[in-house]
């Protein structure tokens, strides 16, 4: 049986530190929910000495989370702060104090002035007075990554005989290499006497991008704890993901004699909850939880997980709560994303036409970033529209604005093959292609409703317009035509009436 290695979430005490994070203590129990329902191990949920609010928060949290988890209350190596979190954690069933204070010589010269041997003691005391009140008390050696090894070794040893249960190696500034940060813990583990029956725990930060890579390493040398936050908010450049930690774990568990007992299916829940409450958007290529982490957009790419997953996904979406594999239709797709998304949209067309609609929608993909299922949809009923046509738009270009009189000139093709350029103006750039139109086709009709809506997403979304003219007899036709742009919507949705209203009359003389 490989090693438990327990997730300690810090997102509403380290992970609230982000700028723009802040979280009242009705969003701290929502997420704290949240955390439960995925069995993290121990939930951080604030700093009581530093506001009532963080006093509250972990009271509710306490008071929530029953017995199905531990809840860890922050201070430092001060009495008074120790006070404050024992008081906080009265209703706890499953109580933590977490103490601690700097050991790199910059947190004791600059931040403490005190000297190492001051440091020791002062950390000894803090886990002795927190073990009168509490039986669980983690020592947290903050900016460990910077540290003499000897001294880190003998601040360790000096709270573990204080009673400590958690020792905390931090890389607080994210500074070391993930090799040095794991001989850091190793050396913890082989030189502290007693540590066998104590936790080890890495506390890791994302300032060269390395978070995720040292609290691994970490765990690679005798840590059996991570600290961690969803979507690895925090201080600066952020913490440990907890999402990226625990599916890392779950891929390469036997290497690294670990497994986690997250729930991973409500990962991407907990990302997305997280995002909502802090306002803090996920990058769209974040690993696991992002928006991109099980979309394909290029043409290999899309080819090879059509025919197998597994070709280009190590993780299954369904793992960790995401609703699945997605193609990205864009210029760069090929022949078989766009069949296979066309068959789950309903349409299949002869291997004789499918060149002419991936060229069509090859057109569409050029002005579009990315061409969505309504581009599809009324890219097939455009066409279905055209092979029915007797007269077709082929171009149209209009110039108009205050002071140009609105002029259109149209190319339109009779289903003789014959093409007419023709230009007309108009009281408005719609007009004017109307008239143009006109002067071309056998038939005349009124306006008499024009509607018009965007059929898909973003600023360069297709707009469809639809149109509803009234012929000589008082007969109503309708007509609708799409396009990026909305005037040559206009103008496809009127030819597409007009024909129409000529299918009909042929129809009623026999023709």
């Amino acid at each position: 049986m490989t090693r438990k290695i327990d997730i300690f979430d810090t997102t509403l005490r380290d992970g609230e530190q982000s700028p723009g994070a802040s979280m009242n203590t009705q969003e701290k129990l929502v997420i704290a929910q949240q955390l439960i329902r995925m069995n993290v191990d121990v939930i951080e949920a604030g700093f009581p000495a530093s506001s009532p609010g963080d006093f509250r928060s972990v009271q509710d949290i306490s008071r929530l989370a029953g017995d199905r988890c531990v809840v860890c209350a922050l201070s430092r190596a001060v009495d008074e702060d120790i006070d404050r979190a024992a008081e906080a954690l009265k209703m706890a069933k499953r109580p933590r104090i977490h103490t601690g204070l700097g050991v790199s010589p910059t947190h004791l010269r600059e931040k403490l002035g005190i000297t190492e041997d001051e440091c020791v003691e002062r950390a000894a005391h803090a886990v002795r007075y927190a073990r009168r009140f509490v039986d669980d008390v983690e020592f947290y050696a903050e900016d460990a990554g910077r540290a003499d090894q000897a001294f880190l070794e003998r601040v360790i040893q000096a709270v573990v005989d204080a009673g400590a249960t958690v020792v905390n190696i931090p890389d607080t500034t994210g500074y070391e290499m993930p090799d040095e940060f794991g001989a850091r813990v190793r050396g913890v583990a082989e030189n502290v006497s007693g540590i066998e029956n104590v936790t080890i725990a890495v506390h890791t930060h994302n300032d060269l991008g390395m978070a995720t890579a040292l609290a691994l390493a970490g765990v690679r040398n005798g840590a059996t704890q991570v600290e961690c936050t969803i979507n690895g908010i925090g201080e600066r450049a952020g913490n440990t993901s907890l999402e990226e930690i625990v599916m890392a774990i779950k891929m390469h568990g036997a290497a690294l004699d670990a497994h986690t007992d997250v729930v991973t299916t409500e990962l991407t829940r907990a990302s997305h909850l997280v995002e909502r409450i802090t306002g803090l958007n996920v990058q769209a290529n974040k690993a696991i939880v992002g928006a991109n982490a099980f979309a394909h957009s290029s043409g290999i790419h899309q080819d090879g997980v059509l025919k197998s997953r597994d070709t280009y996904e190590i993780i299954d979406p369904a793992d960790v709560g995401a609703a699945g594999s997605e193609i990205i239709l864009s210029a760069r797709s090929g022949h078989a994303a766009l069949e296979h998304r066309l068959k789950e949209l309903g349409y299949t067309f002869p291997e004789e036409e499918f060149d002419e609609v991936y060229q069509r929608f090859l057109e569409i993909a050029d002005q579009k970033k990315e061409v969505y299922d309504e581009d599809l949809e009324s890219m097939v009923q455009e066409r279905q529209r055209d092979i029915q046509a007797i007269y077709t738009l082929d171009a149209l270009q209009v110039s108009c604005g205050d002071p140009l009189v609105p002029t259109a000139t149209a190319t339109i093709s009779d289903e003789s093959g014959e093409k007419h350029v023709v230009c007309s103006t108009g009281t408005g750039p719609v007009d004017a292609a109307y008239k143009a139109i006109d002067q071309v086709v056998s038939v005349h009709g009124d306006l008499q409703e024009f509607a018009v809506k965007a059929i898909t997403r973003g600023i360069d979304a297709i707009g469809e317009v639809t149109v509803r003219i009234q012929a000589d007899d008082g007969r109503i036709y309708s007509g609708r035509g799409s396009d990026n742009d909305i005037i040559v919507s206009s103008a496809k949705a009127y030819v597409n009436a007009i024909n129409r209203m000529i299918q009909t009359d042929r129809t009623r003389q026999g023709f």
